[in-house]
């Protein structure tokens, strides 16, 4: 591994000095506050594509749900169709183009912002802003845990060390360089990913004897699966699972709505819509997006499961023994003991290139929410003077406690934290933003009762009812002497599916019992 690590060495200098360089022409073009955190509203649709496909695809879908999907199998390839049709389509053509006219016409940002300005409500920006800064170094935090498990495996260095370098490497140019820099360093690293992914897909295949052996291979291991998981529904890699066991509502409620749906509401992903010219430039967008998404969460879930027949050829045993039981280390393990040595350098270059975009863009967004949401315009009511100064100092914040949380978390925590996140932004976010975007007649007051409801139902559904939250946490066993104060199909259905609903009815039923919005704001947030 000497040659390895050499050889690596001079392929990560060159990367990073690329990316420095990125970073010093963000700075350099960055000149006030919206240039900092809009990309001054001039983004190339080439850019905002792979940035965006960047940001959402980290070592999380990567890793985590790679290795997901070598617990579950291929019906996680459900969340790939999800996150093409609602994560790029819907989001670019429909959420994306209403954004971004909405955003420019009120000067908003961030993404608390534009939904403060069209409620014109401090407090909806200022809560907004302080619940991403508070429950996205969840999320930073296990991007962190996926970069940082490849290089201890593959390096063999300290886990606690590759967690800091990788922490200071990107946030050198977030702080500085801002979201310009952080979208053209996003690009690089997005075809960078297409790149490693695409070469992997065909590697896996080439191990296992073609298509068609690989997938006959992995169907005929169905018997293979452990008991706890039969017992959970499984009934093999190439199959769903029983419908309504546990294992198949983890699957679909959790893994492929939770994120499916989620993304819609992801601020670091919102604010992009916003950095471009003209509607024109997002649908022409989605036709480098969708393949994009398409590459990474097919190859990612894909090669997930057909590791099982890897480690079942080669060593007589499935993926879940290879790696110990931690589902964070399938993917690790399998391409460190299956790929050719040239390529773990290359695909190491690739897992840095998606932990660092989506860091990247956790980083900036948290930053933005905690000293322009949270601090300026809520705190001081917008007089706090340097923006940008005080975003740099949330960054900084934001930064060290998701690095504390990558410490603490347990195994095979990656994939399930990343549904936590989408899931309570879904509750939190998305019944008001599309009621912002797509319907005057809701009120602040309806605003404002769908963010609370929605924030608050999705907390207590994960600390007193979702059994995988609820019993590790322990407070639901403290107060009441029990894991879960509810039983059955209950502890396993999605907090997503309960709390969204219970926002949206809040929502529409305060806004039809609140005064309407003025015809002038209206005019000011729709151009009508």
């Amino acid at each position: 591994m000497a040659v390895s690590v050499a050889v690596l060495g001079v392929f990560v200098l060159i990367y990073l000095m690329i990316i420095f360089y990125l970073g010093l022409l963000g700075y350099k073009k960055t000149k006030k506050d919206e240039d900092y955190m809009v990309a001054g509203r001039h983004i190339h649709p080439y850019i905002l594509a792979l940035s965006y496909g960047a940001t959402f695809i980290s070592t999380s879908a990567i890793i985590g749900f790679g290795g997901a999907a070598g617990a579950l199998g291929m019906g996680l390839l459900w969340l790939a169709f999800m996150n093409i049709v609602v994560g790029i389509f819907i989001a670019f053509v429909v959420f994306g183009s209403r954004t971004r006219r909405m955003g420019l016409r009120l000067r908003a940002v961030t993404f608390p912002e534009l939904l403060g300005k069209r409620f014109n409500s401090r407090f909806i920006q200022g809560f907004s802003g302080a619940l991403i800064g508070i429950f996205m170094p969840l999320y930073a935090g296990i991007v962190l845990i996926g970069g940082a498990r490849f290089i201890e495996t593959t390096l063999g260095v300290n886990y606690d060390i590759a967690v800091l370098i990788l922490t200071i490497i990107v946030a050198a140019y977030v702080i500085t360089g801002g979201l310009i820099a952080v979208m053209y360093t996003d690009a690089l690293q997005g075809a960078f990913m297409f790149v490693g992914m695409f070469v992997l897909m065909i590697f896996t295949y080439i191990k296992l004897g073609g298509i068609t052996e690989a997938h006959q291979t992995l169907t005929s291991m169905a018997p293979l699966v452990p008991e706890a998981l039969v017992k959970g529904g499984h009934l093999g890699w190439t199959a769903m699972p029983v419908f309504g066991s546990p294992i198949w509502w983890t699957l679909v409620s959790t893994l492929v709505l939770g994120v499916g749906i989620g993304v819609l509401a992801q601020p670091q992903l919102a604010v992009r819509y916003m950095t471009v010219e003209n509607d024109k430039a997002l649908n022409r967008a989605v036709l480098i997006g969708g393949p994009f998404i398409l590459m990474m969460t097919g190859v990612a879930f894909t090669v997930g499961a057909l590791s099982n027949a890897y480690f079942y050829n080669t060593q007589g045993i499935i993926s879940l023994a290879a790696s110990k039981g931690n589902t964070d280390l399938i993917m690790p393990e399998f391409i460190n003991a299956a790929m050719p040595e040239i390529f773990v350098i290359l695909f190491m270059l690739t897992l840095l290139a998606a932990a660092m975009s989506t860091l990247s863009s956790q980083f900036h967004t948290m930053g933005t929410s905690i000293g322009h949401d949270f601090y300026r315009e809520y705190i001081k009511k917008g007089k706090a003077g340097n923006t940008v100064n005080i975003t740099r100092v949330g960054i900084a914040v934001t930064i060290i406690i998701s690095v504390i949380l990558a410490y603490v978390l347990p195994i095979s925590i990656i994939a399930r934290a990343t549904a936590i996140f989408f899931g309570l932004c879904a509750a939190a976010f998305l019944p008001m933003y599309a009621g912002a975007l797509f319907w005057p007649r809701m009120t602040r007051e309806g605003a404002i009762a769908s963010l609370l409801v929605g924030t608050f139902s999705s907390l207590f559904w994960l600390t007193f009812v979702h059994a995988k939250e609820a019993a590790p946490l322990g407070i639901c066993n403290l107060i009441f002497g029990k894991d879960t104060i509810l039983a059955g199909t209950w502890t396993v259905v999605d907090p997503i599916l309960v709390a969204t609903p219970l926002a949206i009815i809040a929502a529409i039923v305060v806004s039809l019992l609140t005064a309407p919005p003025s015809e002038e704001h209206i005019r000011k947030c729709y151009g009508k």
